[in-house]
């Protein structure tokens, strides 16, 4: 594995693409033990500690982690390909199928689920849903949960005086979801749009999500607008950048 190292970056970015490209070649697996971090550093021609800050970048990438006292292994965890447009799709939820069925063939686990009624809405949230000064908000809240992982924190904002009495309010809000109960309200999601940023995770965050402190978190703000062109629901999504891939497909 010794090579010869440019200058034209640091080392330990340079030894990372090395590594990453040998993961992406396979001649590692799933689960596999990586040789030791001073073997690995002699192979490089490094010091231990440049090593250690190569496998701590690929650790902030989902690509390996690390065991106390075992050393470092490829990560074993197959990324979450998320299919972000046939999944709110109305023949996805319309149908009764949840629109996690649309990204994966591993059913995610809800672990954490909370529905608070008559919330004061964030001041952003209030901007987007056109409430009123006072008009309370319904808040879903719920972690996600594959292969025992945890992947996704997820809080839905809908206006208070339309769900109000509805299955929306109940932790489970049957088949379809709530975007098939808004459909039975006669508000059912005609358009969507999705904000995505990349960022550090909260104190809260990280420990929810059990994240190492260099990784971070994508933010996903969806907003489902009805046929008259108001906004029913925003759904404010945190996930492990680590566990998705962000798939958009569409027409040209």
């Amino acid at each position: 594995m010794s090579r010869e190292l440019g200058t034209a970056q640091p080392k330990y970015l340079r030894i990372a693409a090395e590594l990453r490209a040998i993961l992406e070649r396979g001649d590692y697996g799933p689960g596999d033990r990586l040789p030791g971090e001073n073997t690995l550093a002699a192979d490089f021609g490094v010091a231990s500690l440049t090593m250690r800050q190569a496998l701590a970048l690929l650790r902030s990438e989902g690509l390996v982690g690390s065991r106390k006292g075992s050393g470092w292994y490829v990560e074993a965890f197959r990324p979450i390909r998320r299919h972000g447009i046939p999944r709110v799709a109305r023949a996805q939820w319309g149908s009764g199928k949840t629109i996690w069925s649309a990204d994966d063939d591993r059913a995610p686990d809800v672990d954490q689920v909370n529905v608070a009624e008559g919330e004061t809405p964030p001041q952003h949230i209030a901007a987007v849903l056109e409430l009123a000064e006072g008009e309370a908000v319904c808040i879903r809240s719920r972690r996600y949960v594959v292969e025992g992982r945890p992947v996704m924190l997820a809080a839905s904002y809908l206006p208070q005086a339309l769900v109000a009495d509805t299955a929306i309010t109940e932790a489970n809000p049957g088949p379809g979801g709530i975007y098939a109960r808004l459909a039975d309200l006669g508000h059912a999601p005609v358009r969507f749009r999705e904000e995505i940023r990349v960022r550090v995770p909260s104190a809260e965050e990280a420990t929810r999500l059990s994240l190492p402190a260099d990784r971070s978190v994508i933010k996903v703000a969806r907003t489902a607008f009805d046929g008259e062109g108001r906004a029913v629901e925003i759904n404010e999504m945190t996930m492990d950048s680590a566990a998705y891939v962000l798939d958009y497909e569409f027409g040209a």
